[in-house]
């Protein structure tokens, strides 16, 4: 084979081979449950999000939603700052968090040892989750007067609301991460000699933690969602009360700063929540 041939037959069989390379890479990041490198990954949520601040900003400077329903981005970054440069928003934003942590809090100390138990005995399985599936299916927006008859119009009825949309979700999410915990696991404990209190001691228990984590992580964010609604009732403060404030004067730029803080407040609690789990359980 002459020189001339080899020269032309190398570049195409490398060619080739990269073709080849490219396809497979494709091919596997579209692969289903398939992992993706970090920084594909950070590039791609970036990417989303730019894609949404493209789309409002196409509608709102083209004019193609009213202004007074659709700002325009620069003008809620205006308005975003000046409301973050005065005290009374900061007031605002720490007695959000006040409630929903209050309310959140409250709904783990109470769900988690019931989930568990309801996990883990059959028995408490028939007796806790048929009333708890009744009532998570009733809107947490209807107990709103019954909270006010129990507990007023102060921080408790807020926070009660707040308790009452996490509870009964948290019960049966934590009792079925329960029941994924392996029987192998418990036997074996048994075989050991363990008690059934050991076996949920040291069995149970720590294996349940990295799903239940999750599972708390996933109850924050609804947590979030209630704080609106928790907001609505007779309150003179909070993230709820000035997005409500500003929509009585039409002021669309501080309820797009209310709705983007609360997003804000939401993704920061569920980041440290990930960071948690992989800090502790990087097994998991």
């Amino acid at each position: 084979m002459s020189k001339s041939m080899w020269t032309l037959e190398l570049p195409t069989a490398a060619a080739k081979a990269q073709a080849v390379g490219t396809k497979a890479r494709k091919r596997h990041a579209m692969q289903i449950f398939e992992d993706i490198p970090k920084r594909g990954f950070g590039i791609t949520a970036t990417v989303s999000f730019l894609v949404m601040l493209a789309i409002w900003s196409i509608l709102s400077y083209g004019q193609l939603v009213n202004p007074i329903f659709l700002p325009t981005p620069d003008k809620v970054l205006v308005s975003l700052i000046d409301q973050l440069s005065t005290s009374l928003y900061w007031h605002h934003i720490g007695i959000s968090i006040f409630r929903v942590s209050s309310g959140f809090v409250l709904a783990c100390i109470l769900a988690i040892p019931i989930g568990l138990f309801a996990g883990t005995y059959r028995y408490a399985e028939a007796f806790v989750e048929p009333p708890m599936e009744f009532i998570r299916y009733m809107p947490a927006v209807a107990f709103i007067p019954l909270i006010m008859v129990w507990a007023g119009i102060g921080e408790w009825a807020k926070i009660l609301l707040i308790f009452t949309g996490c509870f009964f979700q948290l019960v049966l999410m934590v009792a079925a991460d329960t029941r994924l915990v392996s029987k192998d696991l418990v036997q074996a404990s048994f075989t050991l000699g363990a008690s059934r209190w050991q076996a949920i001691q040291t069995v149970i228990i720590p294996a349940v933690q990295p799903r239940l984590l999750n599972t708390l992580r996933l109850m924050l964010g609804w947590a979030w969602t209630y704080l609106l609604v928790a907001e609505l009732v007779a309150a003179n403060s909070g993230l709820g009360y000035a997005i409500m404030k500003a929509q009585r004067f039409l002021n669309t730029e501080q309820i797009f700063v209310g709705i983007i803080v609360i997003g804000l407040l939401g993704l920061i609690s569920d980041r440290i929540f990930a960071f948690l789990n992989r800090r502790l359980y990087p097994w998991a």
